[in-house]
């Protein structure tokens, strides 16, 4: 019983790990688009392309995550969280785009 609460623990650590990089990379791509509404030279297609690129694949990792049966509440909301604001990064993204 032991080494499985260590396992569980061992993968929460990892789990929560994960969860807080994929939240520093929302935040990140989320400040250069921001930066990039604001200067309008920035947007060219080599930004778009990859920015879109990014944004996929981040919709990807974040959309596949399973919940494992441990989590709490509290991861929950996280994952709930990160899929909405990758969906609103995705508008914001397409607005800055659309103006190019």
């Amino acid at each position: 019983m032991k080494r499985q609460n260590e396992m569980v623990e061992s993968f929460l650590t990892g789990h929560r790990e994960f969860m807080k990089n994929l939240e520093r990379s929302t935040y990140l791509l989320e400040q250069d688009i921001v930066e990039t509404a604001e200067m309008e030279r920035i947007c060219t297609d080599e930004w778009c392309l990859a920015t879109e690129h990014n944004l996929d694949e981040l919709a990807n990792m974040i959309y596949s995550i399973s919940e494992p049966r441990w989590a709490n509440g509290h991861d929950s909301e996280k994952i709930k969280g990160l899929r909405h604001q990758v969906h609103d990064l995705y508008a914001q993204y397409k607005r800055v785009a659309a103006r190019r």
